[in-house]
């Protein structure tokens, strides 16, 4: 995806890797069964109606990277949205085509999230592209530590874009999941993004100023992820 936190920590960079399961533990199973480490309890989402697990993948050159595994939480509903209705879950979760396909293969790699300098002024560069990336909603969940704080992009549809590949642009209010986050073993080592409009894609990551993404024009959107791990290099590719 991109290293640029490796020259400078503050500079726009990947946050965390989205994982969808329909359930937490068949996600916890999974991520034991194909990255070879076991994921730590992560916290509820009143906003959205989720829950998730998170799994460190940081590295010295890049320390604030993470998996994150989510799944919707069977005792929350979505907090109502500004019209009074219930908000559409982030990430597409509510999409029914989605959820099937998790249902049925088992937990997915579906989206990516980059963490952002200035999250205002990052949604209005992709404006200037005509990209809605949507509303900068103010979201907090409690952990052991304390709350976590942060910004995050989420359209009132929910959708990704770009079949999940544009990231969702985060801004954390200070402390950040991987403070606390024990080691796994595990890290990122490389990233390919591939989607008909690559092009296009390249130019809204660079608005942001994520400018080292790797990209390539393909019939077919998807990413390619490898990661070391325990037992060796893993290939994940996302739905």
């Amino acid at each position: 995806m991109t290293g640029a936190e490796a020259s400078d920590p503050a500079a726009p960079t990947l946050d965390h890797l989205v994982v969808m399961a329909d359930t937490l533990a068949e996600g916890a199973a999974w991520c034991r069964a194909t990255l070879g480490a076991s994921p730590v309890e992560g916290g509820r989402h009143a906003l959205f109606g989720t829950h998730n697990l998170l799994l460190h993948l940081g590295s010295p050159a890049f320390p604030r990277r993470y998996l994150e595994i989510i799944a919707t939480d069977p005792e929350a509903e979505p907090a109502p949205g500004p019209q009074g209705r219930p908000r559409a879950r982030w990430f597409d979760m509510d999409d029914p085509a989605l959820r099937q396909r998790v249902r049925r293969r088992g937990p997915q790699l579906i989206h990516w999230v980059a963490r952002v300098p200035d999250i205002d002024a990052a949604v209005t560069a992709l404006a200037t592209q005509g990209i809605d990336r949507g509303d900068v909603l103010a979201a907090s969940r409690a952990t052991a530590q304390g709350a976590l704080r942060w910004k995050i992009s989420v359209r009132p549809d929910g959708q990704r874009l770009f079949h999940g590949l544009l990231p969702t642009l985060i801004e954390w209010g200070g402390q950040h999941p991987t403070d606390d986050l024990p080691a796994s073993g595990v890290t990122l080592r490389a990233g390919l993004i591939i989607h008909p409009r690559a092009a296009q894609l390249l130019a809204a990551c660079a608005a942001v100023g994520l400018g080292r993404v790797a990209a390539h024009t393909g019939a077919r959107a998807a990413s390619q992820l490898r990661f070391d791990t325990p037992s060796g290099l893993v290939l994940l590719t996302s739905v």
